[in-house]
């Protein structure tokens, strides 16, 4: 009884903590893959949050063709941590160790999450329709133009209404109940 009582609130903080600075290193890698503004106040902050793990790291995995591939394996090292603790809390043990593997469709979720969560704070900002040049709305629209700006030319508006990100909506859940079932029973993912 006792175990349970310190351990749920134990992967709780694990989940969350860690869960939160993958995601933060996942936006690094995707601002720079949008070419994103790296002076924007957000973009600086994303780069100052994830800079003292990833300065040491750059000097033995190089970037590969301007892609930043030490930031994704930061945030690989840091999932598969998250998931190792996780399992060894929940009573897997050794099992644990397939955490490597785990990680890898918790990845795919968490960058399809940043597209899913850019394009509803990009649809929040429309209906309040802040100062363009606001650097919050900038960086938004630049992380989400890649997946609205092909839907947007192929679906006009109907009536004034933009339905492109409804329909970006639905591409991301459908790609997200598409891809992370067949790549977790891959990976034999528990969670």
């Amino acid at each position: 009884m006792s175990g349970n009582y310190l351990t749920n609130p134990l992967i709780f903080l694990i989940q969350t903590l860690g869960g939160l600075y993958a995601f933060v290193v996942i936006l690094r890698f995707l601002l720079q893959l949008t070419k994103a503004d790296f002076y924007n106040p957000l973009s600086q902050f994303v780069v100052k949050v994830t800079s003292p793990v990833l300065r040491p790291l750059r000097r033995y995995i190089p970037g590969f063709r301007g892609l930043d591939i030490s930031s994704l394996v930061l945030a690989w090292l840091v999932q598969t941590l998250v998931l190792f603790l996780v399992g060894v809390l929940a009573g897997l043990g050794l099992a644990s160790l397939g955490a490597v593997l785990w990680s890898l469709p918790a990845l795919v979720e968490l960058a399809i999450d940043v597209f899913l969560y850019g394009v509803i704070i990009r649809v929040i900002l429309s209906w309040i329709n802040p100062d363009p040049f606001n650097p919050m709305v900038q960086l938004i629209h630049t992380l989400t133009d890649p997946v609205m700006a092909p839907v947007q030319r192929r679906l006009p508006p109907i009536g004034g209404l933009d339905l492109s990100p409804i329909a970006v909506t639905i591409g991301l859940i459908l790609m997200q109940m598409l891809l992370l079932p067949p790549l977790k029973l891959l990976t034999g993912s528990p969670f």
